[in-house]
């Protein structure tokens, strides 16, 4: 089992590098804890919420304030960039961590940052399966030459070729229905989430990815990592309480994210959307607590763990620290102390 930790929020009334220096500190500990990864997201435009805009530069920067644990992005959105230079930026901080990078890929769920850049949102799924053939196949190190939808190159050889070969882990997000037996049938670990999806759904759909990767002759039954928003309390009443007006707030945002979505005809069927506002805006405190999160004691919080583990079938679980961008920076610490302490070495 992978066990990892997911950082991307920037807390209100933080400085810009405040953040960047929270960040950093909950890597730091993550290595000096036993952490296997730590995972960055990606996001842009929305500097209040977020300082990850350039997760490549921080992956890098992580790398080499650190020794063991590894470092992967959750996820880059591979149609905002050109491939070839994503290619490049990859097998470097490959080489500069010596090989402890993961990464992690995906198109986004929300359209906010192609339409600041430009970029056609309904042309997401086709630029990001032309991305990553070009990528895969720059990796190899040799010249090459490609003509497609979105991009035409002309014998370019790129260098490095990753320090990891063939190259870095991949790990594919899933997040809509269809999504998830394309990922099947290329063979890519997923990686799943909870923010829009709910753990009964998530069962359905990785039965979908391991229909499409037996279909598709992939050995095994493929490989799966959750991330899941985990909170320790000292006692079960305060894992329920003292988290409790955050994660309505991060529901409540996430819903209002989705709503924004509507009235669009690149943002999937309408009706489908309605449906997921209408989900999310209706969650109650205790559907969250069954269905999205790991909140707990260290011995409650390592049975409800093991049993999405095996329910799901997990190869990892990544914790969201704070998912809301809300908690206090020792609540962040404190869960990570008792993870690393008690919680995972009972799941490994």
């Amino acid at each position: 089992m992978h066990f990892g930790i997911f950082l991307e929020e920037r807390r209100p009334g933080t400085s810009e590098a405040a953040a960047f220096q929270e960040t950093l500190d909950l890597a730091e500990a993550a290595e000096a804890s036993g952490i296997d990864g730590v995972w960055l997201g990606e996001i842009h435009f929305n500097p209040t919420r977020s300082v990850h805009s350039a997760p490549m530069a921080l992956a890098s920067y992580i790398a080499a304030r650190t020794e063991r644990v590894r470092i992967g992005t959750a996820v880059q959105v591979l149609p905002l960039g050109n491939p070839l230079r994503i290619a490049e930026d990859v097998a470097t901080v490959d080489h500069l961590s010596r090989g402890r990078f993961d990464f992690g890929i995906g198109r986004s769920g929300s359209p906010r940052a192609y339409d600041a850049l430009g970029i056609p949102y309904a042309e997401s799924q086709a630029r990001f399966e032309e991305s990553l053939r070009i990528i895969l196949e720059a990796w190899k190190g040799e010249p090459f030459s490609y003509d497609g939808n979105f991009y035409r190159i002309r014998n370019a050889t790129v260098g490095p070729r990753p320090y990891q070969r063939p190259h870095p882990p991949l790990r594919m997000a899933a997040n809509s229905r269809e999504t998830f037996p394309i990922v099947g049938r290329l063979g890519l670990p997923l990686f799943v989430g909870l923010r829009d999806l709910s753990i009964p759904e998530l069962h359905a759909h990785l039965a979908a990815y391991r229909s499409a990767w037996r279909e598709a002759g992939h050995p095994g039954r493929g490989d799966v990592c959750l991330r899941i928003p985990v909170y320790v309390g000292a006692t079960e009443k305060d894992a329920v309480e003292e988290p409790r007006e955050n994660t309505v707030y991060f529901f409540r945002r996430h819903a209002e994210l989705t709503r924004s979505g509507l009235g669009r005809g690149d943002t999937g069927p309408a009706d489908r959307r309605q449906a997921r506002v209408a989900e999310l805006t209706n969650l109650t405190y205790e559907d969250i607590l069954e269905t999205r999160v790991a909140f707990g004691t260290a011995a409650s919080l390592t049975e409800r763990l093991a049993r999405l583990r095996d329910e799901l079938g997990l190869s990892g679980i990544v914790a969201e620290l704070n998912p809301s961008g809300q908690f206090a920076l020792e609540q962040m610490h404190r869960t990570l102390r008792v993870l690393t302490r008690e919680v995972i070495p009972a799941l490994r």
